[in-house]
C-alpha cells in the first residue's frame, strides 16, 4: 500500500508508526508542511496519516497551508481512503467532517487513562483498543463527534478522545505512536506548555517509565493492523 503522512513540525513525525509500516513493506511518502511541500494527488495514495502539531486548526492566517490541507484531507475521506489522524490530525478530520473544534476545559499532557466506550465494540477497533489503558497525551483542544461517526474512548480530562467513521477514518486525541525519543522531542520543543495544571505532568514523570512507551506502541500496531486488514 502507498501510505502518505502529513507532518506539521519537524519534531512530530510517524515515530513507532514508521516501524510498523516499513515492516509491512508499505511504500512511504510525506508532505512536510513546515517546508511548504506540495500535496500529492489523492489518487496516488491508499492511506493518509495526519500527524500532530502545536498549532490550532484555526491558525490559517499564520499557517496558510492549513486551508489546502483541510481540502486534501476531505478529498482523501471522500475517495474512500484509509485516514488516521492523531491529535491535531484528529482535530482536522473532525473539522472537515463538520464537527466543532474548540478549547478543552483542561489541557492534557502526560500519561492518563482512557476508557473504551461501549459504542467502540461495534467497530473494527473493538479488539485493538483495550477497555482501559494509560496512554500519552499532549493537547489543549478537543472536538465534538462528527455526525455518523462512532465515539471510541474518553478520559477524565477530555470526554471525546477519539472516533471512527465507516471503519476506515479514525481520529485519536492521544498519542499511541510516541516513543521515548519523540516524547523527549515534544518536551524540548513545547516545554512552555508544562504549566503544572491539573492534567499536566512534570517532565520527569513523563519520561520515568520507558516500558509505558512499548505498551502504547503495541496498541498502535493493533490499530494499524485492524485498519489495514479491513481495506487490503
Amino acid at each position: 500500500m502507498k501510505v502518505h503522512h502529513l507532518q506539521h513540525v519537524p519534531f512530530e513525525g510517524l515515530s513507532s508508526i514508521e516501524f510498523f509500516l516499513k515492516e509491512k513493506g508499505h511504500q512511504l511518502s510525506a508532505t512536510h508542511l513546515y517546508d511548504n511541500q506540495h500535496f500529492p494527488s489523492v489518487s496516488n495514495i491508499d492511506w493518509l496519516i495526519v500527524m500532530g502539531g502545536p498549532m490550532s486548526i484555526n491558525n490559517e492566517d499564520i499557517y496558510p497551508w492549513l486551508r489546502e490541507e483541510k481540502i486534501f484531507i476531505k478529498q482523501a475521506i471522500d475517495a474512500g481512503k484509509i485516514v488516521l489522524g492523531i491529535c491535531l490530525g484528529a482535530q482536522l478530520i473532525a473539522d472537515v467532517l463538520g464537527a466543532k473544534v474548540y478549547k478543552n476545559k483542561h489541557k492534557e499532557i502526560g500519561w492518563f487513562k482512557i476508557n473504551r466506550l461501549p459504542e467502540a465494540n461495534k467497530t473494527i477497533l473493538s479488539m485493538a483498543l483495550p477497555e482501559q489503558a494509560e496512554v500519552f497525551h499532549w493537547h489543549g483542544d478537543t472536538f465534538d463527534i462528527p455526525k455518523q461517526a462512532t465515539p471510541l474512548v474518553e478520559s477524565a480530562a477530555c470526554k471525546n478522545q477519539g472516533f471512527i467513521l465507516h471503519d476506515r477514518v479514525a481520529a485519536f486525541q492521544f498519542h499511541l505512536e510516541t516513543t521515548l525519543e519523540s516524547a523527549t522531542a515534544l518536551i524540548n520543543n513545547c516545554r512552555n506548555e508544562l504549566d503544572g495544571s491539573l492534567y499536566v505532568q512534570a517532565e520527569k514523570a513523563m519520561l520515568s517509565n520507558i516500558k509505558k512507551f512499548s505498551s502504547i506502541n503495541k496498541i498502535m500496531f493493533s490499530v494499524l493492523d485492524a485498519l489495514e486488514s479491513k481495506h487490503t
